[in-house]
């Protein structure tokens, strides 16, 4: 899948806090969902399917 990642808008979760260990999220223009280190930003970024994404982020909130 290509994915034009250079004009995507990366942030991190509020809850962060300002650490540097975190991933960044983007909601990219085809509706897919980046996610990258934030250590690293020119590294690999691995891209979700909408559905894919939702399950794994109500997988996430449910550990917590």
């Amino acid at each position: 899948m290509s994915v034009d990642v250079p004009k995507a808008r990366w942030f991190k979760s509020s809850h962060s806090g300002g650490s540097q260990d975190c991933v960044e999220v983007a909601f990219l223009d085809d509706g897919t969902v980046g996610v990258r280190d934030s250590k690293n930003p020119a590294g690999p970024t691995l891209v979700f399917a909408p559905g894919d994404w939702d399950a794994f982020t109500a997988g996430v909130g449910d550990k917590f």
